[in-house]
């Protein structure tokens, strides 16, 4: 239930950048007068926010499903268990994807809220998200996904080969 839940998570903040590429604002919305800059609001903002939220979720899910898989595993063997190389390879990754994904989501997100004439983004000036950050960003989110999907997948592999090994060890 919990996979579903953060797989679907994941799915969803996929889309949502994807949506958020074709609503963003473009360099013709952008309208100058003098010095001073004005970019309208667009709805990429509200699906980068969106995007945003199902991801941290989606990972704090997946996360919390391999720790528990971790703390479960430590009292069935004992006080020490084997540390399972390939899970936490595919955990970093995860986490590394997550990190540059949520960077470049907040950031072309944040581009895309109003920006009046005079405040604009950074220091009064005006900035268009550049074409395929978020496609890039929703790429990441699917590696991310896959990579802590993976992780759980090699972490319930290597319980079964345990309980496994436990049966034969009866017979």
């Amino acid at each position: 239930m919990f996979i579903s839940a953060m797989a679907a998570l994941g799915v969803v903040s996929f889309a949502l950048c994807v949506a958020s590429e074709f609503k963003r604002t473009k360099r013709k919305d952008l309208k100058l007068d003098g010095g001073l800059c004005y970019l309208p609001g667009s709805r990429a903002f509200g699906f980068g926010i969106a995007a945003l939220i199902c991801l941290f979720g989606a990972q704090i899910i997946g996360n919390f499903i391999i720790c528990a898989e971790f703390w479960s595993r430590e009292k069935r063997i004992g006080c020490r268990a084997p540390k399972p190389t390939v899970a936490c390879a595919f955990l970093l990754l995860s986490w590394i994807s997550f990190g540059i994904s949520v960077i470049l989501i907040g950031a072309a997100t944040s581009m895309n809220k109003r920006q009046p004439y005079g405040e604009g983004w950074l220091d009064g000036e005006c900035y268009v998200a550049k074409d395929g950050v978020y496609i890039g960003a929703a790429i990441l989110v699917l590696v991310a996904l896959c990579s802590t999907l993976a992780s759980i997948t090699v972490t319930n592999k290597k319980r079964e080969v345990e309980q496994g090994r436990k049966i034969y060890a009866r017979f």
